[in-house]
């Protein structure tokens, strides 16, 4: 049986390489030109976890040991030596030291609707603004498959793009999984620490990924129920289980519903496939629902309204898409400029003016409480002055 896998780090160059090898100990080191980029990063002392990954695939020890060695003589044979592995790429573990003529961005989008299209519109115009013609997108959209957003991102790493944006949480996840060299942007991120299971998240992830956040106060999203929806007993809490940062929200919005005295119940979806079917039972059972941010929600708000609406059951939810969908209010963010926020951040990092390690990830500053007119016309639901409408 042969495997290939690509080495990151093996040396203390840090370049990479695609060593081939079978079960009988045939190596074969491949140019990192034929198979995979040629990356550069500044992390060393990486060989335990490499070496992890190769006895994973069936290598012993002494297999590991001549793989390194044919990676170093691999090495030498490139013209310059070593010298030509220590200056082959831009990357330098986040941020570049010189300015290029051109630069390469990956998009990894995890579906289309209305806030992830306006958050990755926000994103190119505003790097379009800041480089004019040196930058280029390849933008993939993974269809709400998770697993395509892996085949996306490491597609991204194998082509050598300068950057790579990851719009919604399961994208900067397999950004993250695919690349510890490449800069990496996340937007429409919920809560950072839980996407990337940071304990005592400060604010800056380090490494080589940094981003924008679409996190509401979700305290003053819990306090509209009461300004809304007074009578409202019991709320159900609508949200995809693959979406971590909706549990997140889930469990904070429960926590302050219930410090009013408020009955909370939780109704979770796998999938597009179970969501009406969840949402019935939701509004059986509830007087109203809150949806969070949530990507799987706001790709089928459609289908919520479908089952919601004739129930007469309001819902209150994380963003503005959803709230046009099917919600009656929301507090909402701006996610075109959310966008534009993460695009100057990425023409910082791409011409060397600032290190993507020390970034602190960016909040949207100035949320705004908006309705739905025409679904809270239908639910009879009397809106204060400070709302505006969803155009």
């Amino acid at each position: 049986m042969q495997a290939d896998i690509l080495l990151l780090s093996i040396l203390p160059t840090g370049a990479n390489v695609l060593v081939r090898f079978s079960d009988a100990g045939n190596l074969r080191v491949l140019p990192a030109r034929q198979h995979p980029v040629f990356l550069i990063k500044k992390e060393k002392k990486r060989y335990e976890k490499e070496d992890h990954i190769l006895k994973q695939l069936g290598a012993s020890r002494k297999q590991i040991q001549w793989i390194r060695f044919w990676f170093f003589i691999y090495l030498l044979r490139l013209p310059g030596g070593l010298s030509v592995a220590a200056s082959g790429s831009s990357d330098n573990g986040g941020s570049g030291d010189t300015a290029k003529d051109t630069y390469t961005v990956g998009i990894c989008q995890l579906v289309q609707h209305q806030a992830l299209d306006a958050a990755t519109q926000g994103f190119k115009d505003a790097l379009k603004e800041e480089l004019g013609d040196k930058v280029e997108f390849v933008e993939q959209n993974a269809a709400n498959d998770i697993p395509t957003c892996g085949t996306i991102c490491n597609g991204f790493v194998s082509d050598g793009v300068d950057l790579i944006l990851a719009n919604a949480t399961p994208a900067l996840q397999a950004a993250t999984a695919a690349t510890q060299s490449i800069p990496i942007l996340g937007t429409a991120v919920t809560e950072y620490g839980v996407a990337l299971d940071i304990e005592n998240f400060s604010g800056t992830v380090g490494g080589n990924v940094s981003g924008t956040s679409d996190l509401a106060p979700l305290d003053q999203q819990a306090a509209m129920f009461s300004e809304l929806l007074p009578d409202a007993k019991t709320v159900g809490i609508l949200y995809c289980s693959a979406e971590a940062n909706s549990v997140y929200q889930a469990d904070v919005v429960k926590a302050a519903l219930e410090d009013k005295g408020i009955t909370v119940k939780i109704y979770t979806f796998a999938d597009s496939n179970d969501v009406a079917t969840v949402t019935a039972t939701a509004c059986d059972e509830c007087d109203a629902l809150y949806i969070p941010t949530d990507n799987t929600a706001a790709s089928c708000a459609e289908a919520i309204n479908n089952v919601a609406l004739p129930k007469k059951t309001p819902i209150i939810t994380g963003e503005e898409g959803i709230a046009k969908g099917c919600g009656i209010a929301t507090l909402s963010i701006d996610y075109y400029q959310l966008g534009v926020t993460t695009g100057k951040m990425a023409a910082k990092i791409l011409t060397g003016e600032s290190d993507i390690s020390t970034m602190p990830i960016e909040y949207y500053q100035n949320p705004v409480k908006k309705y739905n007119a025409d679904i809270c016309e239908q639910l009879g639901i009397t809106v204060p002055s400070d709302y505006t409408a969803i155009g």
